[in-house]
C-alpha cells in the first residue's frame, strides 16, 4: 500500500535520485548540478517542500514545490518536479501525489498551482488534462543560467 506524506531530510537522497531519473527521462542527463549537501541545505532553509509516495519505506514518487508570488494573483504554489519511478508509473501513484498537492495548495489558499510540462510528454499532458488543467501554449519559458548571470553581472 502506498503512503503519501511530507518529505523529511531522510528522504532527500531518494528525492534527488528521482530528480536525476527525471532529468534522464527529459533528455537532460547532465543537467542536475545541485549537490547532496546543497539540496539538504536548501530543504533545511525551507526553500522548497516535498511530498513523497512510499512503498513501505522506499520512496517511489515525489512532488517538489515551493511558494511563489504572482503580482496578478497573489501567493501560488510552483510544482518544480513531479516524478514517479518508472516501475511504479501507471499504478495510481501519480494521482495520489497530485491529489495531495492539490489539497495542500487549497489548504494554503493558493491562488494558483503552476508547473511546466514538455510539449512531447504526452502521458503527462494527458494526466493533467484529467484535472482540467489549463495548458498555456502561448507562454514560453525563459531562463538565464548561472554562467550567463555571472557574465552579465560582470558587464555592468
Amino acid at each position: 500500500m502506498i503512503e503519501i506524506r511530507s518529505a523529511t531530510k531522510e528522504h532527500l537522497p531518494a528525492i534527488l535520485g528521482l530528480i536525476r531519473e527525471l532529468a534522464v527521462f527529459e533528455r537532460e542527463p547532465d543537467a542536475v548540478i545541485v549537490t547532496n549537501t546543497q539540496f539538504r541545505q536548501y530543504f533545511e532553509e525551507g526553500r522548497f517542500e516535498a511530498i513523497v509516495a512510499l512503498n513501505h519505506a522506499e520512496v517511489v514518487g515525489m512532488c517538489l514545490f515551493y511558494e511563489a508570488y504572482s503580482t496578478w494573483k497573489g501567493i501560488f504554489l510552483y510544482l518544480d518536479d513531479f516524478v514517479v519511478t518508472e516501475c511504479w508509473r501507471r499504478k495510481g501513484v501519480g494521482k495520489l501525489l497530485f491529489d495531495e498537492l492539490v489539497r495542500i495548495a487549497s489548504e494554503k489558499e493558493a491562488a494558483l498551482l503552476r508547473w511546466q510540462v514538455l510539449d512531447w510528454n504526452t502521458p503527462a499532458i494527458e494526466f493533467y488534462k484529467q484535472y482540467e488543467a489549463i495548458i498555456e501554449p502561448e507562454w514560453w519559458t525563459c531562463k538565464l543560467t548561472r554562467e550567463q548571470l555571472k557574465a552579465l553581472a560582470s558587464r555592468q
